[in-house]
């Protein structure tokens, strides 16, 4: 699966974040106007560019950054470590997104993080593992993620529906602290605001086999970059410190689009952290 961002998204986000204009950004990186943004647009470039100075500008990690120019991509993951857990893609007018659905074996109750696009996906594999659908745990309210909401609550009348919204119902309202049971799998929120106000992430564990924990953590963070700080992205990179970076290296990491990663990867890798 291709990144959500190429490099010149990256440094895109970056330099609007950090206030800096495309002319003293081109001339640090030693290219044109022009060539930096093409840079931005396409992730593509056949001159030089100082990456050291450039990422120092706008607040990104010099190597990282350029191990990103070069082609880095997060190594594959193999969800068989996870048998209980399945990543569901669904794309609409050009935007793909992801959802999970993850499972008890012996209760057969299962948990959807957010929705996707559609429900078909969702409900074929319900139906191909015989699961209930107990549980929607939704990251943040933009509409790509929790598009085929209704339509499924209508096909699982009885679920559960959380997530970091204020709401009037304390049933759809979670907080930190608050431990879910999908059977003997543990579902604990940690706020994540940034990308947006009700932005949270929700860690699996107690997975079978020993696997590792599993967080999912919407739009906060991709492989290789971070999510649009529409609320705020010095917030958002201070919810992913706290919230994120202090869990297990080992844990997998299933991002609102792009492919999966982990916590150790994006700590070595992810350009917007030192």
């Amino acid at each position: 699966m291709m990144l959500e961002d190429h490099v010149g998204d990256v440094i895109h986000k970056a330099r609007r974040t950090a206030n800096v204009p495309e002319e003293l950004a081109s001339k640090t990186a030693g290219i044109s106007v022009n060539d930096l943004a093409n840079l931005e647009a396409t992730g593509q470039i056949e001159k030089p560019v100082d990456w050291d100075r450039l990422a120092a500008l706008v607040g990104l990690h010099g190597r990282k950054l350029a191990l990103l120019a070069s082609g880095w991509s997060p190594a594959r993951v193999d969800l068989a470590t996870w048998q209980e857990l399945r990543q569901i893609i669904t794309t609409q007018e050009g935007n793909t997104v992801n959802c999970y659905l993850a499972w008890d074996p012996a209760t057969r109750q299962a948990a959807l993080f957010d929705t996707g696009w559609m429900e078909a996906p969702v409900v074929e594999l319900l139906q191909k593992y015989r699961l209930r659908l107990d549980h929607i745990f939704v990251t943040h309210h933009h509409h790509d993620h929790v598009a085929a909401l209704d339509a499924l609550r209508r096909h699982a009348p009885s679920v559960q529906f959380h997530s970091g919204l204020k709401s009037n119902s304390s049933k759809t309202r979670i907080s930190p602290g608050d431990m879910v049971p999908i059977g003997n799998l543990h579902v604990c929120p940690r706020p994540t605001p940034g990308h947006s106000a009700d932005s949270m992430i929700y860690l699996i564990e107690n997975f079978p086999e020993n696997a590792p924990p599993v967080a999912v953590v919407g739009d906060t963070l991709f492989a290789g970059s971070i999510g649009r700080g529409f609320q705020s992205a010095d917030l958002l990179k201070t919810s992913i410190r706290a919230q994120i970076f202090s869990l297990p290296n080992n844990t997998l990491l299933c991002p609102g689009h792009g492919p999966l990663t982990t916590v150790g990867e994006q700590k070595d890798y992810n350009p917007f952290f030192g």
